[in-house]
């Protein structure tokens, strides 16, 4: 029998496409289960044509069988078979794909699609096998033809013996090696986890034989092996299905089955998108982070099918960052794959869907706020910092279509409330949304900072994720209303009488201040009487662009880029400590040092910064106290 040479290329690009083009071995048995499903298509397809020819689904299916004496894989199918001509064609030029021909041939009706766009996914079974064999018997035809190979070397085709229609593949799977195992697919196990992971959702069945252990008939407390065969894939997704038919818990069990969380998720979204790109989607909003969603290592992603078979375990195109917390999948008609099936050509429809996926979650989530603000919360508390981080990244790109999916602690209300909450209830003579940021609710609650704006009855938002001031620096206003941090140096509020006679008679006190700014040169930028101080003697605020907080969390950075605030040291001068201050300036300078050095410390800690020499702070502290 005269051996042939494959048609289109050579030793070396049959080798390059069997070791590089594949990422993982396991692949293949999507690949030639993908091309059984499209040869059982195209039996679905000449039936609606002719009228001689029936489509019963029951008689159609696809089966693998394993020898492992003999190291055999076969996958069988009743699709509609080929002819010797299709096997030369088919299987002989490495890269043409009858599917695809097809497909241009046939218009998809009544929910059918081909799957296979490259022949080339047939060529995959040789990563597990030394030797193929495929035996084929087509529609109409009384003669079946069988085609083998070795791969690069090429190909036999001989007249063969078959009694039904359809195609039978038998792989002679490799040895094992030093660096690889084979038997694995020759295992029953391994190769039911294949096909649920890949082709579950193949709408005709994949079967397999099962050894059960059945009771003997006449025989009471005897056992018997007995072989049943069952079917291995679920066939019809459930986001295939009508959302009227589905309940909660239906939901619920999928995200369980799919494993794409140990909780329950708080929300989903079931997509049925029919326009430029068509696609399905079901997607979840957890109740709680993954373990390492913060860290480097998490990736983000959803499951994306073509046709039902699965492409990417997590396709990280179709989520933005600031989403990347959504777990789910899309499945679509409308991609164009490359040779490998397994990435996508061009990303054109990719675009599309993902930019439709990011109005639904978004538009999910706002629903969430409104309606059942618990679950939103809840959310929030998981997720919130995702957004924050979303708003200030790109410099701002995105910051928009965030800023209202935000919440913040609030001073006055005691939860989480919305930027428009807030903007609500501001009175009309408040200029500014106040924030104060800190490690907790409750040491920002003791800020001498945040005396004067709480005076006056106006509400503070608390920052205590790292991310919240960069991201509101990013915004810089929302609905014409500024940020502005109780520790800033204008806080936009009006002055009371009383405070403009303060302010007049520190003025008169301006030696007393440049002298404890010069004796804290290099440490602060200046020392001035405080507008916001009520009860505490004194406190740090900042002029310029970065925060206090800021700083803290800048220096923490691997790469610490040394940035500091401009820090201002604010003396109440209606406090008792002030009084001293005066004396000590009149009378003992040394003294004063001390005195100035002891309320700069303190506010130091105030705002959780360290002590420069601690040591000499506890002296100055019993200095004070003998």
């Amino acid at each position: 029998m005269e051996k042939k040479q494959f048609q289109a290329e050579s030793k070396r690009l049959l080798e390059m496409m069997i070791n590089s083009i594949y990422t993982q071995k396991e692949i293949f048995l999507r690949e030639l289960i993908s091309n059984s499903s499209d040869a059982i298509d195209k039996i679905y397809y000449r039936a609606l044509t002719d009228e001689n020819l029936s489509f019963d689904p029951e008689n159609y299916y696809i089966k693998l069988s394993v020898d492992k004496e003999n190291r055999t894989l076969t996958l069988t199918d009743t699709g509609i078979g080929m002819t010797r001509e299709d096997l030369e064609n088919n299987l002989g030029v490495i890269a043409k794909s009858g599917s695809l021909a097809f497909k241009k041939e046939n218009e998809a009706k009544d929910g059918h699609d081909i799957i296979g766009q490259f022949g080339v996914g047939f060529y995959s079974a040789f990563m597990v096998a030394d030797h193929v064999a495929v035996t084929s018997r087509a529609l109409g035809e009384t003669q079946a033809y069988k085609w083998e190979s070795d791969g690069a070397d090429g190909y036999t085709i001989e007249p063969a013996e078959k009694a039904e229609v359809g195609t039978q593949i038998v792989l002679t799977i490799k040895t094992n090696t030093e660096d690889e195992s084979y038997d694995e697919f020759l295992e029953d196990y391994r190769l039911r986890s294949i096909v649920k992971k890949y082709s579950d959702f193949i709408r005709y069945p994949i079967k397999m034989d099962n050894t059960v252990r059945v009771s003997k008939e006449d025989a009471e407390g005897e056992f018997e092996e007995r072989i049943e065969e069952e079917q291995v894939n679920s066939m019809v997704p459930i986001w295939r299905k009508n959302k009227s038919e589905l309940t909660e818990a239906d939901y619920e069990n999928f995200y369980a089955e799919k494993h794409y969380g140990f909780d329950k998720p708080l929300s989903h979204v079931h997509i049925n998108a029919d326009g430029a790109v068509v696609y399905r989607s079901i997607l979840f909003i957890p109740e709680t982070p993954p373990f390492d969603f913060y860290s480097r290592e998490y990736e983000k992603g959803l499951e994306l099918y073509a046709n039902g078979v699965l492409i990417m375990n997590k396709c990280a195109d179709l989520l933005p960052d600031y989403f990347s917390f959504v777990k789910g999948m899309v499945d679509s008609e409308s991609l164009s794959l490359n040779i490998s099936r397994e990435m996508l050509q061009h990303d054109r429809q990719l675009k599309l869907i993902a930019k439709n996926i990011e109005s639904k979650v978004k538009s999910q989530l706002k629903s969430l706020q409104k309606d059942d603000r618990e679950k939103y919360d809840k959310f929030f508390e998981a997720f919130g910092r995702q957004l924050k981080y979303g708003v200030y990244s790109d410099y701002g790109t995105h910051k928009d279509a965030l800023q209202d999916l935000l919440m913040f602690y609030s001073s006055t209300e005691k939860k989480l409330v919305t930027l428009d909450e807030y903007v609500s209830r501001m009175p009309e003579e408040q200029k500014y949304i106040y924030y104060a940021a800190g490690a907790s609710h409750s040491r920002i609650e003791k800020l001498p900072q945040t005396e004067m704006v709480a005076d006056k009855g106006y509400e503070i938002l608390y920052f205590t994720d790292d991310i919240d001031e960069f991201a509101v620096k990013m915004l810089m206003n929302y609905k014409e209303k500024e940020f502005r941090s109780v520790s800033s140096g204008d806080l936009g509020i009006e002055e009371t009488e009383e405070e403009k006679q303060d302010e007049a008679e520190a003025a008169g006190d301006q030696e007393l201040f440049s002298y404890m700014k010069e004796r804290l040169a290099g440490k602060v930028s200046n020392v001035r009487a405080s507008k916001r101080l009520r009860s505490h003697p004194v406190c740090l605020s900042s002029d310029g662009e970065v925060s206090i907080e800021m700083e803290k969390i800048l220096s923490m950075m691997p790469d610490n880029p040394n940035v500091k605030a401009e820090k201002v040291l604010e003396v109440n001068v209606n406090h008792d400590v002030f009084a001293s201050l005066k004396s000590s300036l009149e009378s003992d300078k040394s003294k004063l040092d001390l005195y100035t050095d002891l309320l700069y410390n303190q506010a130091l800690l105030i705002e959780g910064l360290p002590i420069e020499d601690p040591v000499e702070f506890t002296n100055q502290m019993c200095r004070i106290m003998v």
